[in-house]
């Protein structure tokens, strides 16, 4: 009769050599967030597996930095503070001209509401299949938290479309309500639109019904509650907001008269009147003069 423990023995040695094998295969044990490191964190990648990386250190921006902007800004305001508060609110898309603020007033809403327990969870777009799991990271903690997708748009069949459609409004299981998504894109329906697309429109007696492919592309954004447009900035905008930071800057006042005619020129060489240009320009004006680098070092608009 064979003996059965050195069968044992052999079976458990073959079997601690495959797991041997098989342990660099597998994804490394979640991190644990260090939810008091910081209010801000950054969705990562290492080896396969995610975590949340904190942010110690964010832009100064606040919501009175950002000029011109004013019903943009009530309005998201008092969603955010709805949220923080415990009450209901809306998932945010704010679409339209680029540097016009969108991203900066997402951040400034973090500083102004910060202490509340208002916390910023940025995400890239490729890393959007991962929302599930950041969504479960996230549940039953007491901070409120905004998922922030910046710059966002979408190719035809991009698999992180479809995750972040499930998220906002197409799952079984709900989205915490310690959760919303705030997005910034500056395309409306954040997918690219073609021509041809409208081509299948069709007409119903006196209804137009869009072809598949147009409601496809507007059912993802019609999941957000809440649409912020951003609109191009007139002259006198651009040049009122490039006042703002030169005075943050430290310039004085005759300073910032003599700077219009430059500050144009600026926005003319680059083609845009943005506050994101407006901003560029005041710190080459201000460090040109010696002015205080410090007073903002978060970026503009």
């Amino acid at each position: 009769m064979t003996d059965p423990i050195p069968q044992l023995a052999r079976f458990l040695a073959r079997a601690e050599e495959l797991l041997d094998r098989l342990e660099p295969l597998l994804p490394p044990a979640r991190r644990a967030p260090d939810w008091g490191a910081a209010r801000a964190f950054r969705w990562r990648k290492s080896g396969g597996a995610g975590y949340l990386q904190p942010l110690p250190r964010l832009p100064a921006i606040r919501l009175r930095d950002l000029r011109d902007i004013d019903d943009q800004k009530a309005r998201i305001d008092a969603n955010t503070r709805q949220f923080v508060a415990g009450r209901p609110a809306n998932n945010v898309l704010l679409t339209g001209a680029r540097g016009s603020g969108k991203s900066s007033l997402i951040k400034a809403l973090l500083n102004e509401h910060g202490r509340r327990g208002l916390r910023l969870i940025e995400v890239d777009k490729a890393d959007l299949v991962d929302l599930p799991d950041i969504v479960d990271l996230l549940d039953g903690r007491p901070e409120r938290f905004i998922v922030f997708c910046d710059d966002l748009s979408f190719d035809a069949g991009d698999a992180s479309y479809k995750a972040l459609k499930v998220v906002l409004d197409g799952s079984l299981s709900a989205a915490p309500d310690n959760v919303l998504i705030y997005a910034t894109s500056n395309r409306r329906h954040l997918m690219p639109e073609f021509f041809g697309e409208n081509l299948e429109t069709t007409r119903v007696g006196e209804e137009i019904h869009p072809g598949e492919a147009v409601e496809e592309k507007i059912s993802l954004s019609e999941r957000f509650g809440l649409w912020i447009s951003f609109y191009p900035f007139d002259q006198e905008a651009y040049l009122n907001i490039v006042a703002h930071w030169l005075k943050s800057f430290g310039c004085s006042a005759a300073e910032i008269a003599g700077a219009e005619r430059e500050a144009l020129n600026w926005a003319l060489l680059r083609g845009s009147r943005s506050g994101r240009v407006a901003w560029q320009f005041a710190r080459d004006f201000a460090g040109a003069r010696g002015g205080d680098a410090s007073a903002k070092r978060g970026r503009a608009q």
